[in-house]
């Protein structure tokens, strides 16, 4: 493991091992280091991954983040957005969203802030996270952790969470997961026997009650809490040199 990597790396690290073990699946990350994540992945631990170019063309190869589209790539398929709901249904994808708000059972809010009928913020709108959140595996990534984000109960539900799929039934919740989530602060998922959110791990340099007092309900914590994996220096070669050279993760996650 590198002793010096930026806490963007460690990010990256983190988004990109969220994807590990789902093979020949579409990976749909959204935000700069969700998108360094899922290439560093299929780069090295997850090679059978596809991704799109953001618009309608499956990539063969990474190209460095923010690449010019006249910039040469290795083209391996046609996706044009009508045909990413047959994906979207088939379960084939594991989307990383980003969260405005999210509560201790992953139900996530990216369509305004305060009350639906007069809300003091109008966002982006549910937009696809109903259908992401029960036809495939979602993660988040929260690159400001704080209560602001994690919230006891979310204004507006987008994406759904384990509670509201579970009162939903079987159509609601049979293909339901929410993977991860990955902050600044800690990687956190949903593997208790309600799905409340728990503590997977914290990154170099924060401590366990910090990220309590970042978030805004008891999380579920573990008597033995591990670090977050740091990059290897391979994996940091690929992410300085290859994927993200112009360090654009650095604006999303600052040192």
């Amino acid at each position: 493991m590198s002793s010096d990597a930026t806490l963007a790396e460690v990010c990256v690290v983190a988004c990109a091992e969220a994807w590990r073990g789902d093979g020949e699946i579409l990976a749909s990350p959204i935000g700069t280091i969700p998108t360094i994540g899922v290439r560093l992945a299929a780069l090295t631990f997850e090679p059978d991954l596809v991704y799109t170019d953001g618009d309608a063309i499956v990539l063969g190869a990474p190209l460095p983040v923010g690449a010019p589209p006249e910039a040469a790539r290795i083209v391996e398929g046609w996706l044009p957005f009508g045909h990413m709901f047959d994906i979207v249904w088939s379960g084939k994808r594991h989307v990383m969203m980003g969260a405005t708000q999210i509560d201790r059972f992953g139900n996530q809010n990216i369509a305004c802030i305060g009350p639906w009928a007069r809300p003091k913020a109008q966002l982006l709108g549910v937009r696809g996270a109903p259908g992401n959140t029960v036809n495939h595996p979602t993660s988040y990534w929260v690159p400001q952790h704080s209560t602001r984000v994690f919230v006891e109960q979310v204004d507006c539900v987008s994406g759904i969470g384990y509670d509201r799929a579970a009162a939903a039934g079987p159509t609601a919740s049979e293909f339901h997961e929410i993977r991860r989530v990955v902050s600044n602060l800690a990687v956190l998922d949903f593997e208790t026997p309600d799905h409340a959110m728990r503590l997977r791990s914290v990154h170099p340099g924060v401590s366990v009650d910090k990220v309590g007092e970042s978030t805004g309900f008891p999380l579920v914590v573990p008597d033995d809490v591990p670090e977050t994996r740091a990059p290897t220096d391979d994996d940091l070669t690929l992410i300085r040199d290859l994927i993200d050279p112009n360090g654009l993760r650095n604006a999303e996650v600052p040192s």
